[in-house]
């Protein structure tokens, strides 16, 4: 059995698909795009859209009634990996203790021209 996650405090889906679904006590989160969900705005540098992007993952996994602790995998979709850096800077500070596994990747484009977009597992 499979349950829909929704946050107000994230930006909705842009397509058919779910926020998040859960299933058999794991959280799967779609990728989030750095969209600031009240404004519908996006920041402009690599280090404010991965801020916005995991807290955006942060409001999901907290409808969930998770945190960012239960996250056991991420994956992050750069729009270029010059902007590795900048994104890692800000990803380090969102987790404490074990990081969860990760895979970063440049792809030719992001929806919206975004520079980062970071989706994540997380379990109960």
């Amino acid at each position: 059995m499979k349950k829909v996650i929704c946050s107000e405090k994230a930006p909705g889906a842009i397509g058919p698909y779910s926020q998040a679904i859960e299933a058999n006590g794991m959280v799967f989160v779609s990728g989030q795009l750095p969209i600031d969900a009240t404004t519908g705005e996006m920041p402009d540098t690599v280090e404010a859209q991965a801020r916005q992007s995991l807290e955006n993952m942060k409001h999901i996994l907290e409808e969930a009634g998770l945190t960012m602790a239960n996250v056991v995998k991420t994956t992050v979709f750069l729009q270029d990996m010059s902007l590795f850096a900048g994104m890692n800077g800000v990803y380090a500070t969102y987790f404490e203790g074990a990081f969860p596994a990760r895979s970063a990747v440049a792809v030719k484009a992001l929806p919206k021209d975004a520079l980062v977009e970071i989706e994540c597992i997380a379990v109960r």
